[in-house]
């Protein structure tokens, strides 16, 4: 009689558990591939963020504002464009050197006096820079670039030093999460850490709010109808004109 020979394989139980293993290996590897993609992206507006800054401030000094104009003060902050008529839109963009349909990020500055005497022309610049998607985008208050609007707050009650209230029904979706905001009587910067989603006009931030009871803040607003929040960073700098 002939031997039985024997025959070695997979079961179709082993090759589903096999696939079924390696589907879910390469989920968590597209998901950390997007991750990274996420980051890197992050990291490299980052980068470009930190050079548009180093323009700004150049182009600040370069244009110049007069230290002695009644609309610079010590308890406000103002628009830089404001204190400077004469420096053209054109100078916000950014790369300088490209046309302007290839000019994605923009910056705009927010001015206060810091002056302790009649001497002392020093004023803290603060310096926004944004990212531009669509040639066609609009921004709250008809602008074609992002610029920070003020908008009004009012401080939450004991117990919640953290949290602020959104005063004006119409600006609560200026303000979201990861907004880098600008206190208008003392220039101090905040994160906003979230905007509650039962009490759309309260948002907690990332330290304890020094301004005071009814204020008003500086923000980047998302485009008109809605988008993602252009503003990259915030940079400020002490200027002495």
């Amino acid at each position: 009689m002939r031997r039985k020979e024997q025959y070695k394989g997979f079961s179709l139980a082993e090759v589903l558990i096999a696939v079924g293993t390696l589907a879910i290996g390469m989920i968590f590897i597209g998901g950390t591939f997007l991750t990274g993609v996420y980051f890197s992206t992050l990291s490299t507006e980052r980068t470009i963020a930190a050079s548009v800054a180093d323009e700004a401030f150049a182009k600040i000094r370069l244009y110049g504002i007069d230290p002695a104009d009644s609309s610079l003060t010590t308890d406000q902050l103002v628009r830089f464009e404001t204190l400077n008529s004469s420096i053209e839109d054109d100078e916000f963009a950014y790369p300088s050197t490209k046309m302007a349909i290839d000019k994605h990020y923009f910056w705009s500055a927010l001015c206060r006096s810091v002056r302790s005497n009649s001497t002392n022309h020093l004023v803290q610049v603060t310096v926004f820079i944004s990212r531009k998607i669509g040639s066609a985008t609009t921004y709250p208050g008809g602008t074609t670039r992002p610029v920070p609007v003020e908008v009004g707050v009012s401080a939450s009650g004991a117990g919640n030093q953290n949290q602020l209230t959104i005063t004006t029904t119409d600006e609560q979706s200026y303000i979201n999460d990861g907004c880098t905001i600008v206190d208008n009587e003392t220039g101090l910067l905040y994160r906003v850490i979230k905007r509650d989603a039962d009490a759309p006009n309260v948002i907690t931030l990332d330290k304890v709010w020094s301004g005071q009871t009814t204020d008003s803040v500086w923000v980047i607003p998302p485009p008109t109808g809605g988008g993602k929040y252009p503003c990259i960073a915030v940079y400020q700098k002490l200027i002495s004109f």
